[in-house]
Order: structure tokens, then sequence, then C-alpha cells
């Protein structure tokens, strides 16, 4: 029968020293100069390691700090033309959305509708649908278009094929 004054005590080299009380993994740790951590609280009996703590948490930061680093974070990134945008001024927004693409950004491009332009959303329909079919290697829909108060908008992502 296990008491719990007893826990299963693992050395500094990972190595098992077995079942001890907690009085004697304590005085183990200190003669070490180290500490005494609980790793296995549930388990019967509970499982402490004699290790540096402060150091295990210093490690355990710097990899916290290396996954951090290889993440990549996407933006989104937001065009607005309107519905009478000309051809030249189109094409330079086409050319910046697929920069964004390229960097791996995702993009909003919102229409935006002044005045009585917003009783004819087909206008601006025309001119996310035009863009689309520019587009159609190096992006994909992720949210079509659609209209919200006096804007329609829609969000592209970059395709896998586009990259």
């Amino acid at each position: 029968m296990i008491r719990s004054r007893e826990v299963r005590t693992i050395g500094p080299e990972g190595d098992q020293l077995g079942i001890l009380t907690i009085e004697r993994a304590l005085a183990m740790a200190e003669e070490l100069e180290l500490d005494l951590v609980e790793v296995a609280p549930l388990a019967r009996p509970p499982v402490c390691k004699i290790m540096d703590y402060g150091r295990f948490k210093y490690h355990q930061a710097k990899k916290a700090q290396e996954a951090k680093k290889h993440q990549t974070v996407i933006q989104v990134k937001e065009v607005k033309v309107r519905p009478k945008t000309e051809e030249h001024d189109f094409q330079v927004k086409l050319k910046k959305i697929q920069e964004f693409l390229g960097a791996g950004d995702k993009v909003k491009v919102t229409v935006m509708f002044r005045g009585r332009e917003v009783t004819l959303p087909e206008r601006g329909l025309e001119q996310l649908q035009k863009m689309l079919a520019q587009l159609e290697d190096a992006a994909k829909v992720e949210q079509p278009p659609r209209m919200e108060g006096r804007t329609m908008f829609m969000l592209l992502a970059p395709s896998a094929k586009g990259r």
C-alpha cells in the first residue's frame, strides 16, 4: 500500500530513483542544489523530478520564442474601387492586388458606391467579376461578393498554383 506522503522520484539525469518519501526526495534535491518539481500530480503515486527549475523555464521560453519566429502572419490588405473606375486605374489596382497575393496576404476588394450609384449594384459586381477573371490563376475567392450598406466586397486568398 502506497501512502500519500510518497512520490515516485526521477533523478536529474532521467534515472528512476524509486518511490521515496517527500522529505527524502526534497533532501536529495537540496543535496544536489536543485529543485523537486511535481511532473505528474494525478499519477499514483505522484511523479516528481529533481531538476533546475529556473533553467527548465528558460529553455521552455526559448522554445516558445523559436516556434513563434517560424510562424507566418497573414494580413488582410484592402483595395478600394468605384463602379466607374476607368481601365488604367483598374489595372493599377489589379497589379497591387497581385503583389499582395504574391506576398501571401489576403485581399479584401471593396467597391464603394456614392449617391445614386447604389441603385445599380450590377456595375460593382461587374468590376469584381472582371477582377476575378484576370486573377483566376493567382487568387481563389474566400468570400464571394456581397453587399453591405453602400459597399460591396469580396475576400481573395492566394491560390496554391499562383505562388
